[in-house]
């Protein structure tokens, strides 16, 4: 919750770490860092590259900012996250802090890998965030903003493309071979491979592949007509103009579908180091994920209304 405990000196030393999240967002990766702010996140819990952060670090973060109306666990679906996470939830209520968690599985390119069991938590991420930090913000009890932060998951799906893979600082080299010519379809934000690898195409002909395996999912969703919020996402080394142009190819591609866009955001959001590559994420939205997608916001990487 975006509340802080009225203690003078847990309040300077939580702003000295929300300063240096947002720095980090700016240098590095937003997520989460760079989301940590106003009307968004109160506390990030970064771990080692690519590793979940470890239980006693979130509950730290957690008795950090609770004001003692409970505090949100927004959890990507990997296997590491999940269990640190219930862990630090079990001793958040050791310690008398209320907590509730919302699992983000989103992607809708892989399913029970190695990293995960069940789908990927991606893109979707941001719209949680953001959507269910506005409901905080706005004074919403936990049980409520855990509540619209399920449903933002439940009606958000994802897929990633890849044209390079990225290299972590432990390894020093890709985390996965990308042959000169090839593309990786339905990649994972921590360098995992996808399920297809096929020759490089031009813009319009990747969108097809994005777009046409979320909206596969996406159509299932009520309202049929209903409008989407969407986020066109670089993976960290992609140049925004062709973020830009690709989204354009998005655009048309749902134009044709029937599907109205209400919202757009285009940039490097839930990026994967240095790789060259980007994703589709679509939500379903209704009148108040939009109004809360609206509401103020002043983080590093994403700020509007204030």
């Amino acid at each position: 919750m975006p509340e802080l405990r009225e203690d003078p000196q847990l309040r300077e030393d939580f702003e000295l770490r929300e300063d240096r999240g947002q720095r980090l967002g700016r240098r590095l990766q937003p997520l989460h860092a760079g989301f940590v702010g106003y009307g968004m996140l109160s506390a990030a819990c970064p771990g080692e590259v690519f590793t979940s952060p470890v239980p006693e670090q979130m509950l730290r973060a957690a008795s950090a900012v609770d004001a003692g109306h409970g505090v949100l666990f927004v959890v990507k679906n990997y296997t590491g996250d999940v269990l640190n996470f219930q862990m630090a939830a079990e001793l958040a209520d050791e310690d008398g802090v209320r907590v509730e968690s919302v699992l983000v599985n989103d992607d809708v390119a892989v399913t029970d890998s190695t990293y995960t069991a069940g789908r990927r938590g991606t893109g979707a991420t941001l719209f949680v965030e953001k959507i269910a930090g506005a409901a905080a913000e706005a004074g919403a009890p936990l049980e409520q903003v855990a509540e619209i932060a399920r449903r933002v998951n439940e009606c958000s799906r994802s897929f990633g493309v890849a044209l390079s893979a990225c290299s972590t600082p432990a390894s020093g080299g890709p985390t996965f071979d990308l042959p000169d010519g090839e593309m990786e379809l339905g990649v994972g934000i921590h360098g995992e491979p996808g399920r297809e690898r096929r020759a490089m195409m031009p813009s319009r002909e990747i969108a097809e592949v994005a777009v046409g395996a979320v909206f596969e999912e996406l159509r299932e969703l009520p309202p049929a007509d209903g409008p989407v919020l969407a986020l066109v996402n670089g993976m960290g080394a992609t140049p925004l103009l062709e973020l830009y142009g690709f989204h354009a190819e998005v655009a048309r591609l749902l134009e044709a579908r029937g599907v109205p866009v209400a919202r757009a955001l285009v940039g490097n959001y839930v990026t994967s180091l240095d790789m060259a590559g980007c994703s589709v994420t679509l939500c379903r939205a209704d009148e108040e994920m939009l109004r809360l997608w609206d509401a103020p916001v002043q983080t590093a990487a994403l700020r509007w209304g204030r």
